[in-house]
């Protein structure tokens, strides 16, 4: 089976302003890396629009309702915190990234792809339930679990998130809920401030294993042998999510670890393996952060070409 690439225009309208970081350029640039010949054997798909049921298993509706609330007419734009500005292209947007990572589960978990990448924006690992913040409205990982719960009857979940920032909304969402494993390397001290080593959850299924500023390869791949690898063992997940942020490349201008492609596409190897262990190989990863174009694409191309080498295993 091969891997699946799903997109959508949509991603492209969400537009932050001049200077924004979280660019239409980001996407811009990995479906251009895409397109080279390496990437012709992936099966690319459009991304449905999410529906409302899919978003309320994870986000109430009165903040769904809010949302739609504060969207702004044409040439507008709506700032909800000084970082997380909505347009007119936003709603939309975020509505398909979420129908985008449902659609990967549903792929994967019907057996008719080996793995996904959803190369969609806004990122999603900072929205709480009723909060949007760091550039994210939707926690698109988090619906994505859920779907595959309720859709698919996956027991058990594993959400692994390899931003550079932590995700402080994934981890209030499950804070509580056994079912579901959310583990996470992240530089500290960084924004959101969440992540801390002894955050572990109701039901020890939170796992953090933060990293300093300026750590590299080696203490990356140092934690995720050490605290995060065998809790996933232990978990079995039937399912495995990536949240997949780029922003620990050396190259980001958001943060300082020095990670480099070749670290990603151990990564990926790695929880490839996990997967084929407990989950039949069943694996969806959806784009986080990465905001140097050269080290976002190098290191998605890495993480995707992983993916497909997996596949044909």
């Amino acid at each position: 089976m091969k891997t699946a690439l799903i997109s959508h225009p949509a991603s492209l309208a969400h537009d932050m302003g001049p200077g924004h970081p979280e660019r239409p350029d980001r996407v811009r640039a990995l479906m251009k890396r895409f397109g080279d010949e390496a990437f012709d054997d992936l099966v690319r798909v459009f991304a449905p629009r999410a529906e409302r049921e899919m978003i309320e298993r994870v986000h109430p509706a009165a903040y769904i309702d809010a949302l739609a609330a504060a969207r702004p007419g044409p040439g507008g734009s709506t700032r909800l915190d000084p970082d997380t500005v909505m347009n007119e292209g936003t709603w939309e947007a975020i509505h398909y990234a979420a129908g985008g990572a449902c659609l990967a589960v549903d792929r994967v978990m019907r057996r008719e792809v080996a793995n996904a990448f959803v190369a969609m924006r806004p990122p999603g690992h900072h929205a709480e339930r009723s909060t949007a913040m760091g550039f994210c409205f939707f926690n698109t990982a988090a619906i994505a679990a859920r779907h595959a719960q309720a859709i698919h009857g996956a027991e058990r979940v594993a959400i692994v998130d390899f931003d550079v920032h932590h995700g402080n909304g994934t981890q209030e969402i499950f804070w509580s809920d056994p079912s579901v494993l959310y583990c996470s390397t992240h530089q500290m001290p960084l924004f959101p401030g969440t992540g801390a080593a002894d955050e572990r959850g109701d039901h020890g299924t939170i796992v953090n294993a933060p990293l300093q500023p300026g750590d590299d390869g080696e203490a990356f791949r140092e934690a995720i042998e050490s605290a995060i690898l065998p809790r996933l063992d232990a978990f079995a997940p039937h399912l495995v999510i990536v949240s997949a942020g780029f922003d620990a490349h050396r190259l980001d201008p958001l943060a300082n670890l020095n990670l480099e492609a070749s670290d990603f596409d151990w990564v990926t190897r790695a929880l490839m393996a996990v997967a084929d262990k407990h989950a039949g190989g069943q694996l969806v990863s959806v784009l986080e952060g990465g905001y140097d174009l050269d080290g976002l694409t190098d290191s998605a191309a890495a993480h995707v070409l992983g993916l497909m080498e997996a596949g044909l295993d």
